[in-house]
């Protein structure tokens, strides 16, 4: 099977190929317009968007992966020291019991005079009991160090898995980039959709929502970059994560767990620096007021100004 990279670059050759008239051709074989291939473009890169996001999400589960492991690890020391201590005293129950032989309740009872044999009696069981309490400390310990050494071992083998993955779809990612910055290169006659700098005024916005605010006008004109929270580059949930991250509020860099780390609030209700989201969480963008948001696009275009009917919102989220 053809390589992506190989198969979108002949989609590209095929559509300029169109333009080429033959003795004979018709008005059939023109070639499509920017609009329509740009129809085209938009789909591709949206598609690109949702891998770009599930590579977001996978960020995410490898790093509460390690963090496990981490935990693990160290709950392994403390019980690795109950175990040392719970084998010492059971190997010293036994070499006593090996030395003085097996005494039993009679022996102890007759000894000495009737006047403390309650308190001999009372003593008896008392090593009784803490014998059996290191004898059942030591079964636990031991039991519960097998249990938490296999959990790490399981969660170290995820998380080897989780590299590899995550590995395979970064390659895919640059690949299908590459393709798309050709294809929109037809249109454009350069990688990158116009989008520059922001000029205007920044709106004043009280608390916390106006550094966020203000941090996502400045990002305007900065160009995509998949798995990027900046300051150089961003990809969506990228930009309002470190919008956000300006504001001194922590979001993860996925849109469909901003939507989730969010309160649900109506269109209605909205506020700058409330977060709108798309394609069934597949995109985010930053509310500014006005009727406008800020967001990144997709691959190949700059961090923009527009309106926010890009395209139907499916909810909105207000930062708890």
């Amino acid at each position: 099977m053809p390589h992506p990279r190989t198969r979108l670059r002949a989609l590209v050759v095929a559509l300029t190929a169109l333009a080429i008239t033959t003795s004979g051709a018709t008005a059939a074989h023109a070639a499509p317009s920017k609009s329509e291939l740009k129809k085209k473009i938009d789909a591709a890169s949206e598609k690109l968007e949702d891998v770009t996001e599930s590579y977001n999400k996978m960020r995410l589960d490898l790093k509460k992966t390690k963090a496990d492991s981490v935990k693990l690890e160290a709950s392994l020391k403390p019980t690795q020291a109950a175990l040392a201590t719970a084998t010492a005293k059971v190997q010293t129950i036994a070499a006593t019991s090996y030395i003085q032989g097996k005494v039993g309740a009679v022996d102890v009872l007759v000894s000495g005079d009737e006047e403390n044999l309650l308190g001999r009696m009372a003593f008896l069981e008392q090593i009784a009991q803490s014998n059996q309490q290191d004898i059942d400390a030591f079964k636990e310990t031991t039991e519960t160090f097998a249990e938490r050494k296999a959990a790490l071992k399981i969660t170290q083998d995820k998380q080897t898995a989780q590299v590899k993955e995550l590995s395979d779809r970064k390659k895919k990612i640059e690949d299908d980039l590459d393709d798309l910055y050709d294809m929109r290169e037809q249109v454009y006659g350069s990688a990158t959709e116009t989008g520059s700098s922001y000029t205007g005024k920044i709106p004043s916005i009280p608390g916390s929502a106006g550094k966020a605010v203000t941090y996502a006008f400045n990002a305007i004109g900065k160009p995509y970059g998949y798995g990027d929270d900046g300051p150089g580059s961003y990809d969506c949930s990228g930009l309002t994560a470190a919008s956000w991250a300006a504001a001194g509020k922590s979001l993860p860099h996925n849109a469909a767990a901003q939507y989730s780390a969010t309160a649900r609030i109506s269109r209605s209700d909205l506020q700058p620096g409330d977060l709108v989201f798309y394609r069934s969480n597949g995109h985010v963008a930053i509310y500014v007021g006005s009727g406008k948001i800020i967001d990144a696009p997709s691959a190949g275009r700059n961090v923009l100004h527009r309106t926010i009917d890009i395209m139907t919102p499916n909810g909105y989220g207000r930062i708890k």
